[in-house]
């Protein structure tokens, strides 16, 4: 039997594991949503626990369905859901709370402080981010603040943390390893981008114990076996990286200047930018993109909008509009505009360039006439308009357009979503014939890290196009969109108190 890669991603509403052969191709693959809990409005957690059994789970079934067993996968690889961050006992293994999910506005109060006494600068400058909850420093801290003990038990060294890779390594490896990679360590607002390692004086400043952090690793390259009872024999852990490294490195954007947008529950745009560190201007955030092992890391620019796909689930769970997701673009397509209605999904506040935690959803411009399939489009749009925002702050950053854009993610299987997104940006769109490139970005980097592939250039020809959107709108048509949402992002920046 051939040589596979086990690629595990997990992300914000589902587990998911696949078995990806040495031609780029998954063979084998299996999913289990994930339960996510809202205990106060703006709060937003995972059980920690049931992310382990349900990523466990789908791997199992993945090697069973296709036959394979633990001798013929050559590495696992590993990317998830970025600033999410899990607190658990070293003895026992068992997390002290639920993880605080990257959606979750609790610590927005503690991050204003923090940009009032002007500490803004010193975060932007060692990190490459901004002062936000959307990063896991301040989501760490409130779990030590909040539940008895553990801000002791922390600088003790009894307790572990880490974004939601370290809790899969510490787990497949039976809690022999504590790792996090340089990818995702960059996204916790605490490693230095110049060093690569943890900053101790943003750990002061965010409270955040050194003993308790992971030790911080290459994206590409073994870091520790799994426990041969979960699968039968060991395999290499060789592949670690954030979902949207990932899918950068899946899309086989390599080279500096290619871009990226993963449409799932947010919406995020990459563009790589090499070993150069690029400062952005534009309150967009300076990440590592990977570094693999031997080589410097490579960085990337990024801006991220909080409410892609969550928004249709919005128009389903909330609304009723629909009884799935894919039925959004039947229900838009009735109408060949929104009919004057404005839609900004800003339903946990605005991500990049606007950076507004208070900021909520809103709905605008609604007549009698208004039908469910306007506020469908007007959904469709806004997501559409907000990855604008993105792309244009990105464009001033790097002194260039994107004039082609690689798509990603669930959500990119609209055809009307992919032709809305290409008119609104006035940009060709390419769509993968494999959507799922955040994971095959987990594998080659896995693969790359036990030598079944041999150099990044090799994985990005792996990468095949099977669409390709361009624009159709007429330019006044799309001058006219703008205006009305720079209206609209007003109307919903600074609502909740």
């Amino acid at each position: 039997m051939d040589r596979f890669i086990l690629a595990m991603d997990q992300g914000t509403s589902s587990c998911r594991s696949v078995l990806v052969d040495a031609a780029g191709e998954i063979r084998a693959r299996a999913q289990e949503e994930l339960s996510t809990l809202f205990p106060k409005p703006g709060w937003v957690e995972h059980d920690a626990q049931e992310i382990w059994a349900r990523q466990l789970s789908t791997a199992r079934t993945a090697l069973q369905s296709s036959g394979a067993d633990a001798r013929d996968i050559a590495a696992i690889g590993i990317t998830n859901q970025r600033e999410t961050v899990v607190v658990w006992d070293r003895r026992s293994g068992v997390p002290i709370h639920h993880a605080l999910v990257w959606q979750d506005r609790r610590t927005a109060d503690a991050m204003q402080r923090l940009a009032t006494d002007g500490e803004g600068d010193l975060v932007q400058q060692r990190t490459g981010l901004v002062l936000d909850p959307y990063f896991s420093a301040s989501k760490l801290a409130w779990i030590l603040d909040h539940v008895p003990q553990a801000r002791a038990r922390a600088e003790r060294g009894e307790l572990a943390a880490g974004t939601i890779d370290a809790w899969l390594i510490w787990q497949l490896t039976g809690g022999r390893v504590h790792a996090t990679d340089v990818s995702n360590a960059s996204r916790t607002m605490l490693m230095n981008l110049r060093t690569l390692d943890w900053d101790d004086e943003l750990l002061d400043l965010l409270r955040v114990p050194r003993a308790v952090l992971p030790n911080i690793v290459d994206s590409s390259g073994v870091c520790g076996e799994s426990d041969a009872s979960l699968f039968g024999a060991s395999i290499p852990v060789a592949g670690i990286c954030g979902d949207q490294q990932g899918a950068l490195f899946g899309q086989g954007c390599t080279e500096s200047g290619q871009a990226k947008i993963t449409f799932g529950t947010g919406c995020f745009l990459l563009v790589g930018t090499g070993a150069e560190v690029v400062r952005s201007r534009s309150r967009l955030l300076t990440t590592v993109a990977w570094r693999l092992r031997g080589q410097p890391a490579a960085f990337a620019l990024e801006g991220s909008v909080f409410m892609g796909g969550a928004a249709v689930q919005w128009l389903r769970d909330g609304l009723g509009l629909i009884r799935t997701a894919a039925e959004v673009n039947e229900l838009a397509a009735k109408v060949s505009d929104c009919g004057g209605v404005m839609m900004v999904p800003a339903f946990t506040g605005l991500g990049a360039p606007h950076w507004d935690p208070t900021a909520r959803a809103c709905v605008l411009g609604m007549t009698r006439g208004t039908t469910a399939a306007h506020l469908a489009r007007a959904t469709l749009e806004g997501v559409g308009l907000q990855v604008c925002d993105v792309v244009e702050a990105m464009e001033a950053d790097i002194g260039s357009r994107l004039r082609v854009l690689r798509v990603d993610g669930g959500a990119c299987a609209s055809d009307l979503l992919m032709q809305v997104q290409s008119n609104i940006l006035d940009a060709i769109v390419e769509r993968p014939r494999q959507l799922e490139t955040t994971v095959l970005g987990a594998a080659f980097l896995a693969g790359l890290g036990v030598g079944l592939w041999k150099h990044a250039a090799e994985v990005a020809a792996l990468a095949r196009v099977e669409r390709t959107f361009s624009p159709l709108l007429d330019p006044a048509i799309r001058a006219t969109m703008r205006r009305q949402w720079r209206r609209a992002i007003e109307c919903a920046k600074g609502w909740q108190p």
